[in-house]
């Protein structure tokens, strides 16, 4: 068994004295781990980085089996970030929840694309949290778990919508939901194409996707969201907390 794709870096952890399991994010392979021997100590091992992305080989005797990797280096995203603690939060969060949330080896082009997407908006550091959060719906629907956020659950009208039910993943309009504002999570504009942006959207769009993940995705098996997630929505918080908004 082979076969070659481009890749993204999630995880590495070492095996024996010299070996590294790698987790990889596959185009077209999906969520995928593998042995590279002698990565611990290879010359190349900054390629190990997550977030960075890479072309992989992988080869097995059998499907089911573990199989080894051999890395081809590429764009090191992670060295872009390195010197920026919120950027490299954003890095983390989405690698950690990439490698948590997608089930192994189930292809999920669409999800490895706007994660792409996410990595290049870090390295020109612009729109970045925004694209992240957006990230997060894709990965939602691609997991069978999309948001509605194309018109109303009350009225049926795409005007002027500001909330989500908790309970459904519907979107709200402003007017009906301003007597159950306390119980609606706010709606981002900029995931409606209604402008917005900012920290303090781009904190209401991780507490909008986070309460979906942990309900939907990761409590039926017994997870929680990863703890790098929760770092980097720490620090959105007291950039709000301090300015009020600014972009992330």
């Amino acid at each position: 068994m082979e076969w070659i794709d481009d890749a993204i870096v999630l995880g590495a952890r070492k095996q024996g004295e010299t070996g590294l399991i790698l987790s990889l994010l596959t185009r077209l392979h999906g969520r995928h781990k593998g042995l590279v021997r002698g990565g611990a100590k290879s010359r190349s091992r900054g390629a190990f980085e997550p977030g960075n992305r890479v072309g992989a080989r992988w080869q097995a005797r059998l499907a089911d089996h573990l199989g080894h990797l051999a890395v081809e280096p590429g764009t090191n995203y992670a060295a872009m970030v390195m010197e920026d603690p919120l950027r490299l939060a954003c890095l983390a969060a989405a690698m950690a929840l990439a490698d948590s949330a997608l089930p192994e080896r189930e292809p999920h082009p669409a999800v490895h694309e706007a994660l792409l997407v996410v990595l290049a908006r870090l390295a020109a550091d612009h729109g970045y949290g925004e694209a992240y959060v957006a990230w997060e719906c894709g990965l939602l629907a691609e997991l069978g778990f999309g948001l509605d956020l194309s018109a109303c659950a009350v009225t049926g009208t795409s005007d002027d919508l500001a909330y989500v039910s908790p309970k459904s993943g519907r979107a709200v309009s402003l007017q009906a939901g301003e007597a159950y504002r306390d119980r609606l999570l706010p709606l981002p504009r900029f995931l409606v194409g209604t402008g917005g942006g900012g920290a303090g959207e781009v904190l209401d769009g991780l507490r909008l996707t986070g309460h979906f993940l942990e309900r939907w995705v990761l409590a039926p098996h017994n997870a929680l969201l990863p703890s790098a997630r929760s770092r980097y929505v720490d620090r959105i918080g007291r950039i709000v907390a301090i300015s009020g908004g600014t972009d992330a």
